[in-house]
């Protein structure tokens, strides 16, 4: 249970939605809990109970509000922005870790035994890794009863359920209705249960600024895994149990995710990827508040705050892109990831008939000739050795990686310096304290807002920034006259 009772009581009292998702508050009374911005009347403080996670709360006895729905809340921002075992942990379970290779799995990918995940886990969160892999499944649930049209039995097995009855047994006890009445509840006033495509919304804490967000991803779509049409970002996903295709949409109070998947096991995951993509878990107040202290940064945050860093769904993708994009411009990076794509991606089906391909897996570009990539010597030596170390597993760059050690291991492959290794970790990583100095952009941003011209000066400057150094680049960055800082017309 979490000890600021009184922070927390105010957040309650005032319905302060920039603390769902941080903790969860349950009422003794009624045996229900909520987030924190529940439009229901404040309980009174002696009969509120605080919890870091929704297994926890549900683990004490008490289920899910159906008014304000706290299973749908925006993800804790800590385990996106903390580097340690637990947060990586939560990483890993929100990959659907658990439920594919079970607790000794996530274990080992940590480097840790399973009884020292569990005694961390339940330290901080309250709930240990099963506990949290249920509430998660839980949520998944819900969705496929409410937005498809599938029998309970198939929502079951897709939500990752071992048995029918695990899955009544946890829906009713979760949300205090029979999966049927739950779809029955989602179903008044409407015509029908959707069925084929998902469309989902994605939350998140406000505010949200989409330009440089849907600007970035837009202007280096890479053709046939990519594209910018009708107002959304499309891409194709590569997925544990098959592959989808996504659309991203922004409106002022949700990313509106339509999706269709090839297998459903693997909704939660890709609603995991995609919030990570946008960075939707982000706290963008104690981001924006800490960089609007430094004078020079302050009138960028004021015109434009709630900037978010553009993440990927795939980080291996995103290494190799990396270095595709080494020395060239956003268009010839595009124009040789496309090459590389129509060469050795796997080609798809999209409904929506503009996609072609996945992004080529590691595994796939391990063995075609080098010599026959566009590209110069070194550059090809560059990528062979990268393509090579993910292949086998040397470089982990997944949910659960090492930052200090997956920047130790790019930093070995040779042709890969510094703005290399930090673009990889802020995109791919996610470290949102990652910095890169010696990009054009920042520094032509830093030379027009009076900031040091040079690296190690600017880094010394940079260090009032820390840890959101990776949100300070992206407010550098929209500075420039750049097709990554607006969104398509």
């Amino acid at each position: 249970m979490h000890e600021d009772v009184e922070r927390f009581t105010r957040a309650v009292q005032a319905k302060d939605a920039r603390f769902d998702g941080w903790f969860f508050v349950a009422v003794v009374t009624t045996g229900i809990y909520c987030r924190p911005s529940c439009p229901v009347v404040a309980p009174k403080p002696q009969n509120m109970r605080f919890f870091p996670s929704a297994a926890a709360a549900q683990q004490a006895g008490f289920r899910a509000c159906k008014r304000c729905r706290p299973d749908a809340s925006p993800g804790s921002p800590e385990w996106n922005h903390r580097a340690d075992v637990v947060a990586r942990a939560m990483r890993l379970i929100a990959d659907g870790v658990v439920d594919r290779e079970g607790v000794p799995g996530l274990a080992a990918r940590l480097g840790y035994s399973t009884r020292q995940i569990e005694r961390q886990l339940n330290a901080e969160l309250g709930a240990g890794p099963l506990a949290l892999a249920r509430a998660q499944r839980a949520q998944t649930a819900r969705l496929l009863i409410e937005t498809t049209a599938l029998p309970m039995g198939d929502v079951a097995f897709a939500a990752g359920f071992a048995s029918i009855r695990a899955f009544n047994d946890t829906v009713r006890e979760v949300f205090a209705l029979t999966p049927t009445e739950l779809r029955e509840r989602a179903m008044r006033g409407q015509t029908g249960v959707a069925s084929g495509a998902l469309s989902l919304r994605l939350p998140f804490r406000a505010p949200l600024c989409p330009d440089n967000l849907f600007g970035h991803l837009a202007a280096t779509a890479v053709p046939g895994v990519e594209e910018w049409r009708d107002g959304a970002y499309r891409r194709t996903l590569r997925l544990p149990n098959g592959h989808g295709v996504v659309a991203l949409r922004p409106f002022p109070d949700h990313v509106a995710c339509t999706l269709t998947l090839t297998d459903l096991r693997d909704l939660t995951i890709a609603i995991s990827r995609c919030r990570r993509l946008l960075d939707l878990d982000a706290d963008p107040v104690a981001v924006d508040d800490l960089l609007r202290a430094d004078d020079v940064l302050a009138p960028l945050v004021d015109k434009a705050p709630g900037r978010r860093v553009p993440h990927t769904v795939d980080p291996a993708e995103f290494a190799i892109r990396a270095v595709i994009g080494q020395q060239v411009s956003t268009a010839a990076a595009r124009t040789h990831a496309a090459r590389l794509v129509t060469a050795h991606g796997e080609p798809i089906i999209d409904p929506g008939g503009g996609l072609t391909h996945l992004f080529p897996a590691p595994e796939a570009l391990a063995e075609p000739d080098p010599s026959a990539l566009a590209f110069p010597r070194a550059r090809r030596t560059t990528l062979t050795a990268l393509i090579t170390g993910l292949a086998g597993g040397d470089i982990d760059l997944d949910a659960g990686a090492d930052w200090d050690e997956a920047r130790a291991r790019l930093a070995a492959v040779p042709g890969i310096g510094p703005w290399t290794v930090e673009t990889i970790a802020m995109r791919a990583l996610g470290d949102p304290d990652a910095f890169v100095p010696t990009d054009l952009g920042v520094r032509g941003a830093a030379a027009d807002l009076g900031l040091p011209a040079t690296p190690a000066a600017l880094i010394r400057r940079a260090a009032r920034w820390r840890p959101w150094r990776a949100y300070a680049v992206q407010y550098l960055w929209a500075t420039g006259d750049h097709a990554i800082n607006r969104i398509p017309a």
